[in-house]
């Protein structure tokens, strides 16, 4: 499911949300970089959507630190307004981002000014709001010096689009015509010089080979099987897979052929290293790479900024890659957090920690793992156990049982893993100090997450995770 599905939002409002104070970003403003120079490197990345897993979608904020963060090209949505203003957002309407149902054909670009895009349940609470931009204004700023993916979401804006366009310096250097493979006025896009991208829309039955000859690169949906994105591939055009949100799926189609990622997560998806020894969840903006099992808001647990905590509290047992802080780079390592139950206490199941993936695909202990690695877990008893498992596996194998004081409701307990090379100890070290080693290095991947293991509403609780 694509991130940028089923917002749970606000109506239109001039209030923003409080501004978070995070690092300042190199400034690339000196830079220039031109469609060549971004296919020049294999792989090459765009920042889909601005990068809508860090900042909130198609805002002149997000194609900013996007570009920021280091993005030779963006990826940019286009509609007109009914008085001919273009403006830069995804859907037709706005009604996903801020709330309201106004069809962007249908109003001014005054009416659309007093509406605020707002990603919150994405991204975090303390994500500010932010107005939907002039198409105008985003092309002064980045036109010059970047890659710009540009689609025409309406489709009836083709001279308008392409003479906004043209007036640009060296415009057919920085602008790729971007639409789906069945759509029109690719043609208009090539006579005036540009490049143009073809993507195939997941779920429709088009036969490659019917319009892969219309443009110079091919774009394909990363939930496609493998065998159908190799078949692209081997048409022998440059092949850019969206939407690209994290670093397996970045190697399975790197694999496959893919030449270029369109990156719904570019800080996390264009590094190897982690950006964080610790959360960050009192800032109340979601970190680079921490995500949820499933890519939907629905799923994102609730970052607490108040308590500097997380809560995992959907109705499914559920999953939390803390991608900030992976991959783990020593042999030896340990983790700590913090965890508790704030309301009821669930009368069966567990939480706690998984960790040693060799990558960041969803671990959670009630279904059979994508990936091999350990979960340790406590119980409303106290039990602290420790588990390893194959990937494919279902049940894990039972390595260390522990009994220690029972959960209270509301209170904090605190627990330490530590990882050396040949053995895993780990440690609750609130009230009396109950620990346990096992030796055993079966799983020593750089991955790790946290787990609610049951189905229910009683929320979990994390706070000061870190790894040292």
């Amino acid at each position: 499911m694509a991130a940028g599905a089923g917002f749970l939002l606000s109506g239109c409002s001039t209030n923003g949300a409080v501004n978070v104070v995070t690092p300042t970003p190199r400034n690339r403003a000196a830079e220039v970089f031109t469609v060549s120079d971004l296919l020049s490197t294999t792989p090459f990345h765009i920042a889909h959507r601005g990068s809508g897993d860090n900042w909130t979608e198609h805002t002149a904020a997000s194609y900013l630190r996007a570009v920021q963060s280091g993005a030779k090209a963006i990826e940019v949505s286009v509609s007109s307004t009914s008085d001919g203003v273009l403006v830069c957002h995804h859907d037709l309407s706005t009604e996903r981002m801020t709330g309201r149902n106004l069809p962007i054909s249908e109003v001014t670009y005054a009416e659309l000014e007093a509406c605020k895009n707002d990603a919150r349940s994405w991204i975090g609470p303390r994500v500010p709001f932010e107005p939907i931009p002039r198409l105008k204004d985003v092309l002064d700023a980045h036109a010059p010096n970047n890659v710009i993916f540009i689609e025409d979401k309406q489709g009836v804006n083709t001279v308008q689009l392409l003479d906004l366009m043209d007036s640009y310096p060296d415009s057919k250097d920085h602008f790729v015509w971007k639409q789906t493979a069945a759509g029109k006025h690719h043609a208009e896009a090539k006579e005036r010089g540009y490049k143009t991208w073809g993507y195939f829309i997941d779920n429709v039955q088009v036969p490659f080979s019917d319009y892969a000859d219309r443009f110079d690169y091919l774009g394909i949906y990363h939930g496609a099987t493998d065998d159908e994105i190799k078949a692209l591939v081997a048409i022998g055009k440059p092949v850019i897979c969206w939407e690209i949100h994290t670093r397996w799926m970045r190697e399975r189609v790197l694999a496959l052929g893919v030449q270029g990622l369109m990156c719904s997560n570019f800080p996390y998806v264009s590094s190897n290293k982690a950006i964080s020894g610790q959360d960050a969840f009192a800032s109340g903006v979601r970190a680079a790479g921490d995500l949820p099992y499933i890519l939907a808001p629905e799923y994102q647990p609730t970052l607490q900024p108040e308590f500097a905590s997380l809560s995992l509290n959907h109705e499914s047992s559920s999953s939390y890659t803390l991608g900030s802080m992976c991959p783990v780079g020593k042999d030896s390592y340990s983790l700590s957090f913090d965890m508790r139950w704030p309301l009821d206490i669930p009368g069966s199941g567990s939480a706690g920690m998984a960790f040693g993936q060799n990558d960041d695909q969803p671990y959670r202990p009630t279904v059979p793992a994508t990936v091999g690695g350990y979960h340790f877990t406590i119980d409303r008893l106290g039990t602290m156990r420790l588990f390893g498992r194959a990937a494919g596996a279902l049940d894990g194998e039972l390595l260390r049982e522990l009994r220690t004081e029972a959960p209270k409701s509301g209170a904090w307990m605190r627990f330490i893993i530590d990882v050396g090379p040949v053995d895993i100890t780990v440690r609750r070290t609130d009230g009396e100090v109950v620990s346990g080693a096992v030796a055993n290095s079966a799983y020593r991947g750089g991955y790790f997450g946290l787990t609610k293991n049951y189905k229910g509403r009683q929320p979990v609780e994390f706070r000061q995770v870190g790894v040292t």
